[in-house]
This record gives structure tokens, C-alpha cells and sequence, in this order.
């Protein structure tokens, strides 16, 4: 790429373009996920879709790899080449009230949509937490806070206008373009840059929820026990997940939950507060609760239902999807055991459940694959910056890299015979095959690659969970 090519891309965008060694670069390619962050040639900052396919255009004519961040919650494959597009400033969002809809840009985060749809007594099938970016959260599926009444969030999508590797803008629907829109609807990525998508909105205005928080060095199988065989009988319109996780006995910790290890139950109840008071019941009988939170409460607050921290951070994961029987008493106690307080490196270890109108097939039909799941167990671990930054695919044996890997394969090996699948989703970190493979299944996974052989036969897009192209 020479001089006159960088000249000519500055011209087109109306945004600004970046390269290494000018003050803003460093602060555009990092995300939220700060371990192992993009170092590309050039940063399109973009504030329209002409904006994108200019940046697309370039990479095109110059045979240039080409990666998207927002917000970088779920960064895998980091772009140590070529170019990237950053979303973040396109922030635009339409609510049609009589349609129940938004039209998003790309970079919006599920906070600001939530606080937007919540003036019209709507929202969306947002996930956990705040911070993360609207679209390639949907575009991965999409396990949302109501997920077990309203679906994945990739099942209410309606249009997606995307740049694809022609540098095209295309407004891709159900009808213009039916194995587009399946595959982008959870396919994870890869077929193009999304610059904006139409979603459908529902009409909750108030839920109960939030956490109780238990002594978990005291009853922390007791909850994941009791918490799993109360999921058997609750209603489609309670979603909720355990997470536990040790605390650090630092003066920034609330003193009631300092240097604890903590085992805390996340509700999500879309019905009446009196019934959610009646359901959580059995699960505050467990005793050694050191805090409780569970209220009704305006949705714009449903970010307090985990509590995520936002500040960003360097972490992996790994997860599996397992059947209706979730856990049983084996596996649950090996998984304790390797993923608990004394293990060497800090595990967040947490299980949603699914089941519900996560199972159900979609209206209009889409790649989000192993809908018989009615669990999904997940474990996160952070890694230190020097570790992870700009370092490639990975760290050396022996790194922070290495024993977090080794840590959250000890921590599901006793489910993996079991394992339906993995959640695109829950993977942040480098991926290899074998993961991206789980994700998908043989089936959908072909499906994709010969959709993915077509949209992009040059493997333009290749920064994404399947790490497809060349490089």
C-alpha cells in the first residue's frame, strides 16, 4: 500500500484514518478486551456506511485483510496486518413505537439501546451486560437476559445492511437474500462489515430480578445443586444463571463480600413481583445469603442483574453446552473442585439456563445451532496484559496464556463427553478449529463455509471466530 492509496482512502472517509505512530492509533485498535489487541496497518474510523465500503474498497484493491471492532468485548483472532474498521462512532438508533423496532447502527452498545427503548415502555433481547456492542452480539446468537421467554437475539432480527467483500452495501432481508440473512443470524461473522440492522423490541417495561449473593465457601455446591433442580419447573418467563467466583480482600471490594468466595444467583423475571417473590423462595432457603437484591425494577436497570465490571481488561474463556440434565453430582463437584477458590489462576465460573424460547426454532429460520441446550457452563479467567498483548496467536508454555488454557480444560473435562456444543458467544480469546467446529456442528458449519467460499472467496474477512482465509 503506498503513499497515493493512503491519500486516496483519507480522501474517501469521512471519518479519519489511522496508522501506526499517530497519537490516537493505540487508543482506536484497543477494546474492552485488552489482552492480544488488533495491530493493523491502517484504522478506518468510520462514521457511515460509505465509510465502510471505502475502507473495504482498499482492502480490496490492495489485497488487504481486513478485521471490525466496536467494543471489543469478544475479540479472538487480533488483525496484526491490514486493515480495521472501527464502528464504535456509529451510534445512530430509530424506535418505530408502532412497529415495536430499532434500526442500530453498528457501534451502538445494549445500554444506550435499552435507555433509548425504555421511554417507549419497549426493549430489546439485550444480554448481561452494557457495554456490549448490539450487533456482533446478535451476529453470535445473542443469550439474552429474557432469553428463555423472547429467543436469541439473532431470532428478531429483521434487515441487516452490510458491506460485503465487492464493497457493496446491501440491505440484506429474509426475502432479498435468504442465505445471507440465515448466516449472518448467528453465523458469527465473516460474510461481511454489518453497518446497521433492524431488530424487534418487546414490550417490558419492569422485571424482578437482580442477585443473591451467598457465602460460597460455605454452600456453593449447595447452590448450584439446589439452583439447577429449581430450574426444572420455573416458567419460560424467569431466565437465570449462577456465577461464582472468589473476591479479592481489597478496600474496593464492599466489606461484606471481601476476600470471600461468592456464589451468586442472577433472575431475570418478566412477570409479577409478588410471583417472583414466590418463586426465588426455595432458593433464599438455602441460607448463608450475605447479600440480596432481588427487586422490582425499571428494565433500564436490568445491567444490575449481573453486575458485570466495566472496566476493560484482559481475559479468556471457554464454555460447553450441555442437555436438560445440566450437571449431576460427579460432575458437579469435579467442576467445583478445579474451578474454585484455590485453583492457580482466579475462575469465574458460571451456568446459564437455557431451554425455553431459546429452544424453539426461529420464525424466519437462522444459523444459531444447538437449540437443544438447556445449560450453558462457561469459565473465564484473566491473563495478564504482558502476557497476551501483542502477542500474536498466543503466549509461550509456561505463560499466563498457557496455564489459563490448561486451568479451564481441567475445569470442563469432566462434562466433555457430554458437551453439545460450545456458544459463540462466551469464547473471548484465540480460538482453534476444534472450536470453531463445536460451535456450529458439521451441518451449519458446512453450510457457512460454502455460503463464506461465495460472499468472500479471497478470505478478505478472516478475524473472526471460524478464522477463516488465508493468514
Amino acid at each position: 500500500m503506498g503513499g497515493q492509496g493512503l491519500e486516496a482512502l483519507r480522501a474517501a472517509v469521512r471519518g479519519s484514518v489511522l496508522v501506526p505512530r499517530e497519537p490516537e492509533y493505540d487508543q482506536e485498535r484497543i477494546g474492552f478486551q485488552t489482552g492480544n489487541p488488533h495491530r493493523p496497518d491502517v484504522i478506518v474510523v468510520a462514521r457511515t456506511p460509505d465509510d465502510v465500503r471505502a475502507a473495504v474498497d482498499h482492502a480490496q484493491r490492495y489485497g488487504l485483510p481486513l478485521a471490525v471492532q466496536a467494543t471489543g468485548h469478544g475479540l479472538g483472532a487480533a488483525a496484526s496486518t491490514g486493515v480495521l474498521v472501527s464502528t464504535r462512532r456509529m451510534t445512530g438508533i430509530r424506535i418505530d413505537t408502532r412497529a415495536r423496532t430499532a434500526w442500530i447502527e453498528a457501534g451502538v452498545r445494549a445500554g444506550d439501546l435499552v435507555e433509548q427503548a425504555a421511554r417507549h415502555g419497549l426493549a430489546p433481547v439485550n444480554g448481561s451486560a452494557p457495554g456490549v456492542g448490539v450487533v456482533s452480539y446478535a451476529l453470535g446468537g445473542g443469550v439474552g437476559l429474557l432469553g428463555r421467554q423472547f429467543g436469541y437475539a439473532a431470532d428478531r432480527v429483521r434487515r441487516i445492511d452490510v458491506v460485503t467483500a465487492d464493497a457493496r452495501l446491501r440491505h440484506v432481508t429474509a426475502d432479498s437474500d435468504p442465505e445471507l440473512f440465515w448466516a449472518l443470524r448467528g453465523g458469527g461473522g465473516g460474510f461481511g462489515v454489518v453497518t446497521g440492522m433492524e431488530i424487534e423490541l418487546v414490550p417490558v417495561e419492569r422485571i424482578f430480578g437482580g442477585r443473591l449473593v451467598f457465602d460460597g465457601g460455605q454452600v456453593a455446591e449447595e447452590v448450584l445443586r439446589i439452583w439447577q433442580k429449581w430450574t426444572e419447573s420455573v416458567p419460560d418467563e424467569l431466565t437465570s444463571a449462577v456465577t461464582l467466583l472468589p473476591m479479592p480482600d481489597v478496600p474496593a471490594v464492599p466489606a461484606p463480600l471481601r476476600g470471600r468466595y461468592l456464589a451468586q444467583v442472577h433472575i431475570a423475571f418478566s412477570g409479577p413481583s409478588d410471583e417472583g417473590e414466590r418463586l426465588v423462595e426455595p432458593l433464599r432457603a438455602i441460607g448463608c445469603v450475605l447479600i440480596d437484591e432481588l427487586r422490582d425494577m425499571p428494565y433500564d436497570e436490568c445491567g444490575s442483574v449481573f453486575s458485570e465490571p466495566d472496566t476493560p481488561h484482559s481475559y479468556r474463556s471457554a464454555n460447553v453446552l450441555l442437555g436438560s440434565d445440566g450437571l449431576d453430582e460427579s460432575a458437579r463437584r469435579s467442576v467445583l473442585a478445579a474451578a474454585g477458590p484455590s485453583a492457580e489462576v482466579m475462575c469465574v465460573l458460571s451456568m446459564r439456563h437455557l431451554g425455553g424460547a431459546f429452544s424453539r426454532r426461529a420464525a424466519v429460520p437462522n444459523a444459531v445451532p444447538h437449540r437443544d441446550a438447556g445449560y450453558l457452563l462457561y469459565v473465564l479467567s484473566p491473563v495478564p496484559d504482558d502476557q497476551a498483548a501483542d502477542s500474536g496467536s498466543g503466549a509461550g508454555p509456561g505463560s499466563g496464556e498457557e496455564v489459563v488454557r490448561a486451568l479451564h480444560e481441567r475445569v470442563l473435562a469432566p462434562v466433555g463427553d457430554r458437551a453439545l456444543g460450545r456458544n459463540a458467544n462466551f469464547l473471548y480469546g484465540p480460538q482453534d478449529r476444534e472450536a470453531a467446529r463445536s460451535v456450529y456442528g458439521e451441518q451449519t458449519g458446512a453450510r457457512l463455509e460454502r455460503l463464506k467460499a461465495e460472499c468472500d472467496p479471497q478470505g478478505m474477512f478472516r478475524f473472526n471466530l471460524r478464522g477463516d482465509g488465508r493468514g
